[in-house]
């Protein structure tokens, strides 16, 4: 048993923990949660936890359902605000194994951890820093009603509305209770919307932190009797939620994204990072917007992105280049992911396209300047201005041709996920809007 298993045992005894949850995500990025006694832990870290993966969306075939989670004690934290009277309990992620003890091809966690790995190899680390944007409402709405957000407060707004100002200092304490450090929380620009920036860490740490962060949320809400939505686009007239990503590299201590010799501060690995991005982006747009919905917010107007661009302090542009002080701040921030997405998925496809661009040397076209949501379709098309996928079928399209894409995903959750996402954009045809509703049943 190594020190980090001890220390697990030793912390659950001595703060007399009851419930030890373990989690994973499935292919889509839901959490997955089974409990077991702190007594049974030991074992659970020799022998894992078994469970039927055919159960679960993209993991096994039935016939080959038999898999076996792992507790990686790396993750364990106490979640001191939820025992209640029952006394704390606690969580670690998993990662999932087939019954060889060979890695599962479905876990998300292995997707990234094989993209890390081989960025590793050609000496890099990959550090990622995510601004989570999501609304807090009343009600879910239903039937013919509207979700009904929690305030009408707007960018920046010091909301006198009890919920939204005590809710976002509840979450903020809870997540540094536990071990994830928040840099930045503040009310967006719709009614409802809230934004909390976490601080930058390693890749697999972040999307550790962001399946942490959706449920420690949805908590919180919960005992302020609202809810917490990460859905991409709830409301029609209003911003949908994005997940602004800024991602840097280093080698040890350096960040190989900065050049003090270039007027953007820019090197050229950074460049050809950025490059990776553009060149790749129409084909990991179905995963880091993988949903129906995902693409009502990437449309003109939406204050996202909807042409493949890039920009120094360029906020319509999809990927932009921000200001910073230190060398080791040096960042890219791409702003095509919404808040609804598989974090680890998400983090390896963008890593692979941005490797894929140093790799080869991909060049840097020049920058937009120009508010690209401002331009009409003909002239970003004179500019050189590629859009984004304007849906998910388009998404899908694109993803489908793409050997970078399939390679990162491995063979098992590439397919399962075309699959998967081809069904949703069926299902979603079939259905016969309340907008077109209103519009024919008059006319017609």
């Amino acid at each position: 048993m190594d020190r980090q298993q001890e220390f697990v045992l030793r912390t659950l005894e001595e703060r007399d923990i009851r419930f030890v949850r373990l989690w994973f995500t499935d292919v889509l990025g839901t959490l997955k949660s089974v409990s077991v006694a702190p007594a049974e832990l030991e074992s659970a870290f020799e022998e894992g936890i078994g469970f039927d993966g055919s159960a679960i969306q993209g993991f096994a075939r039935v016939y080959e359902a038999d898999m076996v989670a792992m507790p990686d004690p790396s993750t364990f934290q106490v979640f001191p605000f939820e025992g209640g009277d029952e006394g704390e309990s606690a969580r670690m992620f998993c990662d999932i194994q087939m019954p060889d003890g060979s890695p599962s091809w479905a876990d998300p966690r292995h997707v990234l951890r094989r993209a890390l790995s081989k960025a590793a190899e050609a000496g890099f680390t990959f550090y990622t820093h995510p601004e989570i944007e999501f609304y807090l409402l009343q009600s879910l709405g239903g039937g013919c009603d509207a979700p009904v957000p929690v305030d009408q407060g707007g960018y920046f707004d010091h909301t006198t509305h009890p919920v939204a100002r005590d809710f976002r200092r509840q979450a903020v304490l809870a997540l540094e209770r536990i071990g994830i450090s928040v840099e930045f929380s503040h009310h967006e620009v719709a009614p409802g919307q809230q934004e909390i920036d976490l601080r930058y860490a390693d890749a697999m740490t972040t999307a550790d932190n962001i399946m942490t962060f959706r449920h420690v949320l949805k908590e919180v809400a919960l005992s302020h009797h609202v809810t917490a939505t990460f859905m991409p686009k709830p409301f029609t007239d209003w911003p949908g939620s994005g997940m602004h990503t800024h991602l840097s590299l280093f080698e040890g201590e350096n960040n190989v994204f900065h050049d003090p010799a270039d007027p953007m501060k820019l090197s050229k690995v950074g460049r050809h990072f950025i490059a990776g991005l553009l060149h790749h982006a129409r084909e990991y747009t179905a995963v880091t917007n993988q949903w129906v919905n995902s693409y009502k917010r990437l449309i003109a107007g939406g204050e996202a992105p909807t042409s493949i661009s890039w920009g120094h302090l360029n906020r319509s542009a999809l990927v932009r280049v921000p200001l910073y002080g230190k060398a080791n701040s040096a960042r890219v921030e791409i702003r095509s992911v919404d808040s609804a997405a598989n974090p680890y998925l998400a983090f390896a496809v963008l890593l692979a396209a941005g490797m894929k661009g140093i790799q080869e040397g991909y060049e840097l076209p020049p920058g937009a300047e120009d508010d690209v949501w401002s331009l009409t379709d003909a002239e970003r098309r004179a500019m050189g201005y590629e859009d984004l996928p304007h849906d998910l079928s388009s998404a899908l399209d694109a993803m489908e041709n793409s050997e970078l894409v399939a390679e990162t995903l491995g063979e098992h959750v590439f397919d399962f996920f075309l699959k998967n996402k081809r069904a949703e954009w069926s299902e979603y045809r079939r259905q016969v809007t309340e907008y077109e509703r209103q519009r024919y049943l008059p006319m017609l």
